[in-house]
């Protein structure tokens, strides 16, 4: 699985103009909370946002390997990550759509 510097990484180049990106919160959320993704799950988070967005989705919700993400559709970016202990009682707001992957 891929480090967190290997997340930023992916926040640069012309693969950034695809893909979803990670904000520096996210970053800061998944380095606090040893949350790691594989480029696999980057692939499909990607997959996902671009459902939203087809949908007309501005900010979704997207429940995946026992994580949220709150992601800007519109940005195509990953506002903020939370693992399975931080979902509990836990309230989303400001969002339009929910994906469970």
């Amino acid at each position: 699985m891929p480090n967190v510097g290997a997340l930023q990484g992916l926040n640069k180049g012309p693969a950034a103009a695809e893909g979803v990106k990670f904000s520096n919160h996210a970053v800061e959320r998944m380095q606090t909370r040893g949350i790691k993704f594989s480029p696999d799950d980057v692939s499909r988070l990607n997959d996902a946002v671009s459902r939203a967005a087809a949908k007309g989705s501005k900010d979704t919700l997207v429940l995946m390997n026992d994580s949220a993400l709150i992601v800007s559709v519109k940005n195509k970016t990953v506002v903020t990550v939370m693992d399975k202990s931080a979902l509990k009682e836990n309230v989303f707001t400001n969002i339009d759509s929910t994906i469970v992957m």
